[in-house]
Parts: structure tokens; sequence; C-alpha cells
């Protein structure tokens, strides 16, 4: 299962908030080829490390494509750029960030060569991205720890709030049906 993480907290010039953010970067990969197959609630989430900026809005896909896990991650990078961010200093706020958490059972280590890992080296530690993951791969084992997800839920951080938004499915509003 290929999983990819989305998420946002600044206004996209473009798009707008960010979940409308987060669903123009869902049609980006349909019409790039990266087809959606499943996808969980948006969640409202606050920054991780707890900080002033606003929250983020975030959701799990698992998506198909013939992409290799270093072309996925180009592919989400060009996304991001397309969507207006710009990086800056670690943590900072952003209009969209696009993860590649996990591409089946690879795993990749960041190194000179590989500058992205995949599984995402922190994924484990975000409800951010765990609680969402659970509702569309709920037995999804990590590959290279072995760790069950409802196990990496239940050591998550007890200061990290992640709730599902109101309203919670939806595209631009209640549009997308994926």
């Amino acid at each position: 299962m290929i999983l990819i993480g989305l998420g946002g907290n600044l206004t996209c010039p473009t798009f707008g908030p960010p979940r409308a953010t987060c669903g123009a970067a869902l049609q980006i990969m349909e019409n790039r080829g990266v087809s959606v197959s499943a996808r969980s609630r948006w969640y409202e989430t606050a920054p991780v490390p707890v900080s002033d900026q606003p929250w983020y809005v975030n959701g799990i896909v698992a998506v198909e494509t013939t992409l290799e896990p270093a072309a996925l991650v180009a592919e989400v990078l060009d996304i991001e750029n397309e969507l207006g961010r710009r990086r800056t200093v670690a943590n900072a706020p952003r209009t969209i960030d696009l993860d590649v958490i996990a591409h089946g059972d690879t795993v990749i280590e960041a190194d000179q060569k590989h500058q992205v890992a995949i599984p995402h080296p922190r994924m484990h530690l975000r409800a951010f991205v765990l609680l969402p993951m659970r509702e569309i791969a709920p037995d999804w084992r990590h590959p290279a720890s072995g760790r069950m997800l409802d196990d990496m839920i239940a050591d998550l951080p007890a200061d990290q709030e992640c709730r599902p938004m109101a309203e919670a499915d939806g595209f631009y509003g209640t549009e997308w049906a994926g």
C-alpha cells in the first residue's frame, strides 16, 4: 500500500484555506496519474511541536501509481511547489505538506543518495499521521520495525491534539467522493 500524508495551515492564494488546498493537491495527483484509492477524513491538528502557529488540516490517502518511491517523492515535491509551498525553516507554517508515508514494503534510509526516508521517519510519533491512517489501513504494519499501527497509536505522546473536522469529508466542500 502506498500512503501519502497531506496537510497545511496557511491559505494558498490560488486555492484558499488549507482544506481546499489539500483537496486541490488530491486533484493534481489524480491529473498526474497518481490515483487516490482511499482517503481518511480531514482532521484538525495542533502544530507539532506545539507553537502559536495556526492549526493544521491533515489527512492520509492510499494511492495507486506506477512511480517508484524516488519518482513519487519528486512528484509530490513538485505538487507542493505548484501549490505555493516555500521551505524556510523546519516546522514552519505552510500552504501544503505532502509526505510519502509508506510505499509498500519499501524501506529506504535517508543518506547522500536518498534525501528522503521511506517509511517516513517520524510517522510513528505523529497523531496527525497515525489516526487518519487507521481509517484506511487499520492492519498496516511498519515495514522496518514490524510494529502494528494500533501499537504505535498507543505510544503516541499525550500532548498531540488531533480531531476529525466537522463535515470532514469533502474536496472543496463536499464534491470529492474519492
